[in-house]
């Protein structure tokens, strides 16, 4: 499952070349986002062509919604965790679907007890 920030530095292509190949992999298997990444995204406010890029990106992903299963488990990280709420949901997400997070922000998500994390900037 990828984080904003992962799908932002991706698109914009501020990633080094050599990281730009396991990205590559990922796009060419379906991506899944959790739906908040989904309203950051289009909620970014972007130039036409970009926007349309951020359009296609989302429409081209599973966008895995709030499910009772995820909102049960955003309710126990948080009380667990100083966590916002958006980070708690992309992170229970990721918990109850049994996804990797590929994120930049590995800070806000590395106590979580269950999701694993990669950070695209590491590789």
């Amino acid at each position: 499952m990828i984080d904003t920030n992962a799908v932002i530095d991706y698109l914009g292509e501020k990633l080094p070349t050599s990281r730009m190949s396991f990205w590559g992999n990922v796009i060419d298997i379906i991506p899944n986002i959790s739906v908040i990444t989904k309203i950051k995204l289009l909620g970014f406010n972007a130039a036409g062509e970009h926007y349309q890029t951020l359009i296609d990106f989302v429409n081209d992903a599973v966008v895995l919604d709030l499910t009772s299963n995820v909102v049960t488990a955003s309710i126990d990280i948080r009380k667990n965790q100083k966590t916002k709420l958006p980070d708690a949901i992309i992170a229970a997400t990721g918990v109850v679907y049994g996804l990797k997070l590929i994120t930049r922000n590995i800070a806000d998500f590395k106590n979580i007890p269950g999701l694993d994390l990669i950070n695209p900037w590491e590789l």
